[in-house]
């Protein structure tokens, strides 16, 4: 059950922000951020080496893609394709809602279920795949989005109850004093942390399943300055949040 906070802020000096933890089984591995794809010079994401894709990636536009499993349909299935495509295929178009339109006609059968978002400084979209044979796309307005295994801000998912008020509390940082340590502590909350540990951010199970990595993404207003990438290849509360360059190289 990943977890992805969006926070839209249309007039703000960062006009997108994007925290996430990554959970996946531990020992499956995962490339931390990089330009994996040579067939894809403008991407910039973590790696699944196994299905291909990524978690988690940005275009040099300015455009940002993530896919979440839904609830019980974790890990891949035959016959079915790796999600981690969905990702690099929403990053092939000019921005949000060109993305979510073309995925919102993918065939929902080729995959299992998952929630998608893509994003850009202006809009952001959430698309739904219940496993039900359709695929539904919502706009995500402005302000803070919570999203996990389920739906999106859902007020009966413990972690989302717990903790989309207190990222909400949180003082957003400016570009001129780039603070994150209290959304880094809260990315790292674990269940130790809480009298319930289905409200963990941070998890660890003793199946070997659990959060395997964090990011917080910030998007600049000026299209031509390169987000901030914050990543901890890790847990993080164990590993520590590095900065991602994201600049892309001279020819």
């Amino acid at each position: 059950m990943c977890t992805l906070v969006l926070l839209r802020r249309p007039r703000d000096l960062w006009p997108l922000v994007i925290a996430a933890n990554r959970d996946e089984m531990r020992d499956r591995p995962g490339l931390p951020p990089g330009r994996h794809w040579p067939e894809r010079p403008g991407v910039i994401g973590g790696r699944d080496p196994v299905g291909g894709g990524s978690w988690l990636a940005v275009a040099d536009r300015g455009l940002v893609a993530a896919v979440l499993n839904r609830r019980g349909s974790l890990g891949p299935a035959a016959g079915k394709r790796s999600r981690g495509e969905l990702v690099l295929k929403a990053l092939e178009h000019s921005g949000a809602r060109r993305a979510a339109a073309a995925l919102a006609r993918i065939d929902p059968g080729a995959w299992r279920s998952f929630n998608l978002v893509v994003a850009d400084r202006g809009e952001a979209f959430w698309l739904r795949h219940a496993g039900d044979g359709r695929i539904t796309v919502r706009p995500l307005g402005d302000g803070l989005t919570m999203l996990t295994a389920g739906e999106a801000d859902d007020p009966t998912c413990a972690r989302i109850r717990r903790h989309r008020p207190r990222f909400l509390r949180l003082a957003s940082p400016a570009p001129d004093n780039p603070d994150w340590r209290g959304w880094q502590r809260l990315l790292a909350a674990t269940a130790e942390d809480t009298a319930d540990p289905r409200e963990a951010m941070c998890i660890r199970t003793e199946g070997g399943y659990g959060t395997v990595s964090a990011s917080i993404l910030a998007f600049p207003a000026d299209p031509a300055a390169a987000p901030l990438w914050l990543y901890a290849d890790g847990p993080p509360n164990e590993a520590p949040f590095r900065s991602v360059p994201l600049s892309r190289p001279a020819p």
